[in-house]
C-alpha cells in the first residue's frame, strides 16, 4: 500500500481568511456588538466572556452564512437598491443571538428592531475601523 502525503499551504489563501485579517476581523465585530449592546435596548450582553463567545459566533455565522444570504436575497438587494443588506445583517444577528442563546451564554437580542439597529451599529463601527486599520493597496505606497 502506498502512503501518500497531504500538505496544507497557507500562503495562498485569499486574504478574508489569513489568521492576521480573522483576528482583525473578530476584535472589529466585538468592538461593534459591545457599542450596540450600550446604545440599542433590546440587545443585552451579560459579561464579557459572553461578549467574547458571541463575537466568536457572529464571526462565524458571517463566514459561513453570509454569502449564502446574500445570494439567495440577490434580487431584493439590488430590488431596494443595497437596503435589504441591512436586514441579511439583522437576520445573522438574530441568528448569532438564538445561537448564544443555545449554548447557555448571557447574549441576547429581543426582536427584529432591536436586531436592525444593532446591525447598523455594528456595520458603522465595521467600515470606521476598516477605514483606519486598512492597508494601503498595491498601486499605493501609503506615503506622500
Amino acid at each position: 500500500m502506498r502512503n501518500r502525503v497531504f500538505f496544507v499551504r497557507l500562503e495562498g489563501l485569499p486574504d478574508d481568511f489569513r489568521p492576521q485579517t480573522l483576528i482583525r476581523r473578530f476584535i472589529i465585530n466585538g468592538a461593534g456588538l459591545f457599542i450596540a449592546s450600550v446604545i440599542v435596548p433590546g440587545i443585552e450582553i451579560g459579561d464579557w466572556q459572553s461578549l467574547l463567545a458571541g463575537s466568536a459566533i457572529f464571526a462565524i455565522v458571517n463566514a459561513l452564512l453570509r454569502p449564502l444570504a446574500m445570494l439567495v436575497s440577490c434580487c431584493l438587494i439590488i430590488g431596494s437598491f443595497g437596503l435589504f443588506i441591512l436586514v441579511v445583517n439583522a437576520a445573522l444577528l438574530g441568528l448569532t443571538a438564538w445561537t448564544a442563546g443555545q449554548l447557555g451564554l448571557n447574549f441576547s437580542v429581543s426582536g427584529f428592531w432591536s436586531a436592525l439597529f444593532g446591525a447598523i451599529i455594528i456595520s458603522m463601527v465595521a467600515i470606521t475601523a476598516n477605514m483606519i486599520v486598512r492597508r494601503p493597496g498595491r498601486g499605493e505606497s501609503g506615503q506622500a
